[in-house]
This record gives structure tokens, sequence and C-alpha cells, in this order.
């Protein structure tokens, strides 16, 4: 509501109070007419002044700031400043904008700290747990260097094993850091997908034969599937989401590369028959250390961040991942990647 309107109705209100009081005690509409004008008058100017100086006025300012605010610097210079016709109702719409707004960066925030302080406790179990166990094997290794070589060479050989966890470790951490800073830049280049994801299946097929596992495409790809990637960080993504696939795989189960052509991407689904995961885990898949079954994740080996790896590395070349899955069905991992001619 206006200020004039507002100033109007309660002048009116008070004229007509002080007419019908008038009337009540003269019995004549002489004096009520006259009574009402003057008092109407008089209300209406008095109101309109106090109002204006010590609300309305002091309303358009917290109105002001609170639209500065919502601009920002940038976009409050370019449009210059801005004089609302109705600040009241202006201030009501913009304070619950601006409340909601804060509520939510407030949820945000609540939830990064919850995200941070799972991150950290994650973090330092993963370094505590290989590191307990090689000062575990270096202890039992003094007292038996002398007096059984054998079994010094198993805690040295256990030993190593943990000191090359702990290298993964900080690799997959330090290449993470590097993509969220942009550190590691994306070196963009044309290339055959088809070739590559070749590549990577010849390379993981021994690994995938230790369980019987069979790596295939789906369809026969005879033409040349160009895109304009990262070759050697595409060539990471998929050897993480293949070893992922065949770690949580059955025995003498598949994997899978598809491939479909959209207007200006390909889109490429990496199918397994494993497992499957749980529609509640799904949402979390892509955070850092978050595992689904603890117990088998540590049988199965990993740091926990091949995931995070794969997310980072596509949201850097502006593209997108999502994942599907039906317990004991599978699980489909499917990206995107600009297609060039």
């Amino acid at each position: 509501m206006k200020l004039s309107v507002l100033v109007l109705i309660t002048a009116l209100a008070v004229a007509l109070s002080i007419g019908m009081v008038n009337f009540y005690f003269e019995r004549s509409w002489y004096y009520f007419g006259i009574s009402f004008g003057v008092s109407f008058l008089s209300s209406f100017l008095v109101f309109y002044y106090l109002l204006e100086k010590y609300i309305y006025n002091k309303i358009k300012l917290i109105y002001k700031l609170i639209h500065n605010l919502k601009l920002g610097k940038d976009l409050k210079d370019a449009l210059g400043e801005y004089v609302s016709s109705d600040p009241i109702n202006d201030v009501e719409h913009e304070v619950k904008e601006w409340a909601g707004a804060k509520k939510k960066e407030i949820d945000l925030l609540k939830k990064q700290e919850q995200f941070r302080r799972e991150f950290l406790s994650n973090v330092s179990h993963e370094f505590k747990t290989p590191l307990f166990a090689i000062q575990g094997y270096i202890e039992t290794l003094q007292d038996c260097i002398t007096n059984d070589p054998e079994m010094a060479m198993k805690f040295l050989k256990k030993a190593e094993n943990n000191v090359e966890r702990l290298s993964y470790l900080i690799n997959d951490l330090d290449a993470i850091a590097k993509l969220e800073t942009g550190e590691s830049p994306i070196n963009f280049q044309k290339f055959d997908f088809v070739t590559l994801a070749k590549e990577v299946m010849e390379n993981l097929d021994d690994r995938a034969k230790s369980k019987n596992i069979k790596l295939f495409f789906k369809d026969k790809y005879t033409a040349v599937t160009f895109v304009n990637a990262d070759r050697e960080k595409i060539r990471q993504v998929l050897i993480n989401l293949i070893v992922n696939s065949i770690k949580y795989g059955i025995e003498n189960g598949e994997t899978a590369i598809k491939i479909f052509e959209l207007h200006d991407q390909f889109l490429i689904e990496v199918t397994d028959n494993g497992m499957g995961i749980e529609e509640k885990h799904l949402a979390r898949l892509f955070e850092r250390f978050y595992r689904i079954d603890t117990h088998r994740a540590r049988e199965v080996g990993g740091t926990g961040l091949g995931l995070a790896i794969v997310k980072h590395i596509l949201e850097a070349h502006q593209q997108t991942i999502s994942v599907r899955s039906t317990p004991g069905i599978g699980t489909t991992f499917a990206f995107t990647l600009q297609k060039v001619s």
C-alpha cells in the first residue's frame, strides 16, 4: 500500500470519528461537516509529514539496502540506483526473499560442515589404518629379522603394500585438489573414443579375467567416434569406472560399454551385472571416501576416491555423470562428452 493511500484512510477514520462525536453532541450536520473537513485536512497533513519523515523514509532506506545487497556491486553499478514506488510492500517481499535465501545458505553451510567433519574423519581413518599396520610390521620385523629371515621378508612385503596404499591415497587426494583449483588443466584434443575404450579394456582384461568378468562393447562400432576432451583424463575416467565394476562385480559377470549419439554430445554408459546399489546410497556415491559396504570395500582395496575423481574430471570438462542401479541386477554409470566431426 502506498503512503498517500495509507494516510488518506487513516485521516478519513480520524475525521469520521471526530465528526460523529460532534454530531452526537450538536445534532447538526453543519457542524459535522465543518469538524469532519477540518480534522480530515489537519490529520492528513500531520500524519503524512510524521509518517514520511520518521517511518516511510527509514523503510525506503531499509529496502534500498536490501535491494542493493541482493544485486551486488556489479549489477548495482550497471543498473544504477533503484527507487521503489511502493517500498512498504516491496520491503516485505524483499525481506521474505532474503530470509529464504539466507535459510538456504545456512542449510547449505550446515551440510558442508557435516561433509567436512565426515571428510576429516574419513581421511584420518584412511591414513591411520596403513600407518598402524606399518608400525606393527616394523615392530614385529625387529624381533624376527635375525631369527627368522623368511618371516621378516613377509612383513617387509606387507609393510611395502601399506606404503603403496598410502602413496595411492596421497596421489588421489592431490589429483582431486588440483582439479578443484584448476592446477591440473584440461588439455582438449580431438580423438576417437572407441579406440581409447578398446585400449583401456585390453589393459584391464587380465584383471577382469581373474574374476571371470567379460569386458565388451554392447554394439560393434565401425565408424570413428570423435570427441573433444583430455584423452588421458578420460582414460582415467574409464579405468576408474571399469575397475570399480570389476571390484564389486560378480564371478562370471560382465561389464559393457555402450555409446549413444546425441545432438552435440556422445552419451557413454558403463554397465555391469553386479550386486547393484540401493537407491539411498546413489546420491552420495561420488563423495570422497563414501563407501556402501565398508568391510567389503576394505577387502577389495582402493582409496575410496575413484568415483570422486571421475566426477571432478567430467565437471572440469563441463560434462555430467549420473548413476542408476538396481540391487541384484547391476549398475550403470553414464557420462557425456562433446562430439566433434
